[in-house]
């Protein structure tokens, strides 16, 4: 693939990457109304799940670039994580941020296990 379509993918699947990542975060947000970012943690263990999938799969460089690491990782978000969790607790919702730490990291590492198998196994 030519340096000039290559960079063009990455920059248009980091673009749709970062849409989709508000599209998600908003419409789980709607429906879990409350203090805990449910929409964050939906969209990281998502992701951790395709870009398991990927990694599985063993994608070639330029489409493991474009796709798991523009694309994903346009969509995944560790800073609003942090955000989300800080924002928590300093509104004295320690448990929401220790919840929104603890989930993140259990079922966002189970998802990159699974989304591994699965892609290895295709």
């Amino acid at each position: 693939m030519s340096d000039v379509l290559l960079w063009a993918g990455v920059v248009l699947a980091g673009g749709c990457g970062a849409v989709l990542r508000f599209l998600v975060d908003e419409a789980v947000r709607a429906r879990a109304r409350g203090a805990f970012p449910a929409g964050i943690l939906v969209v990281n263990v998502s992701g951790a799940l395709v870009l398991g999938l990927l990694s599985g799969l063993a994608l070639g460089d330029d489409a493991y670039l474009v796709v798991g690491i523009a694309l994903v990782g346009a969509y995944t978000t560790f800073s609003t994580w942090m955000l989300d969790t800080v924002a928590a607790a300093s509104r004295g919702l320690l448990a929401v941020a220790a919840l929104n730490v603890g989930l993140s990291l259990a079922l966002g590492l189970a998802a990159a296990v699974v989304g591994r198998a699965v892609g290895a196994a295709l």
